[in-house]
């Protein structure tokens, strides 16, 4: 392994260790409960919505960087170019799924909020972030298992 890859590699996991870390912030704030609390559960959840949409702006700016282990990927892996144009792709709607729920968060409260529903799109929000980070951790072990293989099979 290069040192840039190995500089990717470290850079890809802080992020990683970062957006986990706000998401689990995120879950345990809509834990909480909302009734005859609404304000101060609406401030904490828009406080981790906060922190998890800096540490996902972070990790996006990261991935897409020229020396990110994804651009060294599609550069590198041909046949996953499109793998990694779909992840990238993917992550940018997340993102602004993000951003349109700090937005809405951020607005005042008319006091009409449906915090079930707000779980919700949170929830499938989180769920969609970890789906995201699965087909990226599968990619990368592909990619990398495919350059291994056939550096074996060149000996």
């Amino acid at each position: 392994m290069t040192e840039p890859q190995i500089a990717g590699r470290e850079t890809r996991q802080d992020d990683q260790d970062r957006t986990l870390a706000a998401m689990h912030d995120l879950e345990a704030s809509l834990a909480e409960a909302a009734p005859g609390r609404e304000p101060s559960w609406r401030a904490a959840v828009l406080d981790a919505v906060v922190v998890l949409d800096d540490a996902t702006a972070d990790d996006h700016t990261n991935a897409v960087s020229p020396d990110s282990l994804l651009s060294d990927i599609k550069r590198s892996q041909p046949r996953l170019r499109t793998r990694v144009r779909g992840l990238r792709s993917q992550y940018e709607h997340l993102r602004q799924a993000i951003t349109s729920i700090r937005a809405e968060l951020a607005e005042p409260d008319d006091g009409n909020t449906d915090y079930a529903d707000l779980r919700q799109r949170l929830a499938w929000l989180l769920t969609a972030l970890r789906h995201q980070r699965a087909r990226e951790s599968d990619l990368i072990y592909e990619a990398y298992f495919d350059a291994f293989d056939s550096q074996l099979n060149r000996t």
